[in-house]
């Protein structure tokens, strides 16, 4: 069964910084593309960064955000840095395998507030 743990959400200060970790079981990262989505409240689901091989960012994020993956702990992370109010969401990990576009396996979502 596969399950993909998210943590490091949180309250931050606009300005502010916080890192989002993916812990993968039942799947490895390096055989997966990764991807972090996020929801704001009212707003569609969108995507924010994937890695698969080379790193991909929204233009929104570009620059402030890192995605990484460490394979020795299956674990994917969201360095957010340079937080904005419009970063507000919940932001939710996703894999999926690299022959099938959609992302099948996804995480419980971590809370981002940012406040200015």
């Amino acid at each position: 069964q596969v399950q993909l743990v998210e943590s490091g959400g949180g309250l931050v200060q606009a300005g502010g910084f916080l890192r989002l970790s993916c812990t993968a079981s039942g799947l490895t990262f390096n055989n997966h593309i990764a991807g972090w989505f996020r929801q704001a409240l009212g707003k569609d689901r969108e995507l924010v960064a994937t890695m698969n091989g080379s790193p991909y960012y929204a233009d929104f994020v570009k620059g402030r955000f890192t995605i990484s993956r460490d394979n020795a702990k299956n674990t994917v992370y969201l360095q957010m840095n340079g937080l904005k109010p419009e970063d507000t969401a919940v932001y939710y990990c996703g894999a999926r395998t690299y022959s099938i576009a959609r992302y099948d396996y996804w995480g419980q979502g971590t809370q981002v507030t940012v406040s200015s």
